[in-house]
């Protein structure tokens, strides 16, 4: 068996067992597990209180082979990072012809890359800050020349808080790169944004109304996405009208651009002057009770369970071609 992407087939479910039994995947081996765990059992749980077939897969635990053995429908996707969020898990997925949430391999892959989102971007005229790439210390003195002090530094496809480091120092910047580096070999470097950040979340081609994040970290960073009490969020996010619906539309042609379908989420900084710079996109976002698609959701009447449903429906955009046909 094999699937073939068909946005057309996406539909809305009238009854839970249209979707058949279904495997929630979560926990995995990234560095982003913990967070899997948290995301995959607030889903499995919101499935099952709509009565939905729902069921616990943990890949580190079990072989994905094992899907279509236990007679698995389709899967909802709650893993975070490399090997669940990258592309690789998709892949297996489309292989053994089962059905599942989110992002195909090319637009799990490239969302992974914020290097490669930041060139496709702006390729098609969504604005991202500059940016260079690290290759080792023969680098620093060209990069601190170009992007000027303060900066941060990023591993290229990890979670999109892990392994940063602000540099305000010239003799810091060595430090920032070997924290990066220890993730991957890919690394670079922005300058440092001042404005305000925002995030728009997008669920099945629409963009949800836009968030404001404040924390008294020195950015949004994995602790205070995660754990802490005192990061704030604004949603509504207190842009004009017009402002909104340009973010919005930046946020929906990143997720084209990247070849991202179904749900997911893109993240900016305003620049000095207060225009949207692009971080990266995020195509399998936190499912937490802290994290910013529900909340988005809430905004527009979707609560939690019903977030989680309209997710599982984007699966049926994924489907199985008969034995020997090609798509």
């Amino acid at each position: 068996m094999r699937l073939s992407y068909d946005p057309r087939a996406m539909k809305r479910a009238g009854t839970p067992q249209e979707f058949g039994r279904v495997a929630v995947l979560f926990g995995g081996t990234s560095s982003e597990r913990e967070i899997s765990l948290l995301s995959g059992n607030a889903v499995l749980a919101a499935l099952k209180s709509r009565g939905v077939d729902a069921h616990a897969f943990d890949p580190a635990e079990r072989a994905v082979t094992e899907l279509t053995v236990a007679g698995f429908a389709r899967v909802w996707i709650a893993l975070h990072g490399p090997g669940g969020e990258d592309g690789t898990l998709q892949g297996a997925l489309e292989y053994l012809g089962v059905p599942y949430t989110g992002s195909g391999v090319m637009g799990s892959a490239i969302g992974m890359d914020k290097l490669r989102t930041k060139r496709l971007a702006l390729a098609v005229g969504v604005p991202t800050a500059d940016f260079a790439v690290l290759r080792g210390p023969q680098d620093f003195e060209a990069v601190l020349e170009r992007l000027k002090l303060p900066l941060i530094v990023k591993p290229a496809t990890q979670g999109s808080s892990v392994g940063m480091s602000k540099v305000e120092r010239a003799e810091d910047l060595s430090a920032a790169f070997a924290a990066a580096a220890q993730f991957e070999t890919l690394v670079f470097a922005e300058p440092w944004l001042t404005g305000s950040e925002y995030t728009v979340s997008i669920l099945q081609g629409a963009a949800l109304p836009s968030i404001r994040i404040e924390t008294p970290k020195t950015f949004y960073d994995y602790e205070a996405k995660y754990f802490r009490s005192d990061t704030r969020y604004y949603c509504p996010s207190g842009l004009a009208a017009a402002a909104e619906a340009h973010l919005a539309s930046l946020a929906l042609a990143a997720f084209e651009a990247c070849g991202a379908s179904g749900w997911g989420r893109a993240d900016f900084m305003m620049d000095a002057a207060g225009r949207p710079q692009l971080l990266e996109i995020n195509t399998i976002p936190g499912m937490t009770d802290h994290s910013l698609v529900p909340m988005a959701a809430r905004a527009v009447g979707i609560d939690f369970p019903e977030l989680c449903w309209r997710v599982l429906e984007t699966s049926f955009a994924r489907c199985v071609l008969p034995q020997g046909r090609k798509g």
